[in-house]
């Protein structure tokens, strides 16, 4: 199953998340990637033709510094922590809400293994049974 476009998050959310991820620590713009898609559980995957011109549009505006050599890492500045300051309870609330969706998605497919795990054994004891009337009727013949 691959996961939905950038589409499934508002790009000012997405920009409050890049901007949270990068406060942690310097991040390349394929690791904010690919933190979002590990955060959700492989649901979610910000597309790179999102990603990476907003990064740069957060350096124009002075939130983030870029490294001058490909691949860019992203450093956040102080205007970049001030917003993110200011914006702390909705960036709090889409992390909260991707992570929420991770955990959700997790348990779906640990139940949908246990269901496939489920059917494999009806499949094994109803051949079982099979097995055993076939021998039956052949020992009434």
């Amino acid at each position: 199953m691959t996961a939905p476009s950038s589409k499934g998050v508002a790009e000012d959310d997405l920009r409050l998340v890049a901007l949270s991820l990068i406060s942690e620590a310097p991040r390349h713009g394929y690791e904010v990637i690919q933190t979002i898609e590990k955060m959700t559980a492989d649901w979610f995957l910000p597309s790179p033709n999102v990603v990476h011109p907003m990064l740069a549009s957060l350096v124009e505006e002075h939130c983030l510094t870029a490294s001058a050599d490909p691949p860019r890492l992203f450093t956040i500045t102080d205007e970049g922590r001030a917003s993110l300051e200011q914006n702390r309870d909705r960036a709090d609330a889409v992390l909260g809400r991707l992570n929420a969706l991770g955990e959700r998605v997790t348990r779906w497919r640990n139940a949908l293994g246990m269901a496939e795990r489920l059917k494999d054994a009806d499949a094994d004891a109803t051949e079982g049974l099979l097995d055993v009337l076939a021998r039956a009727s052949m020992q009434r013949k």
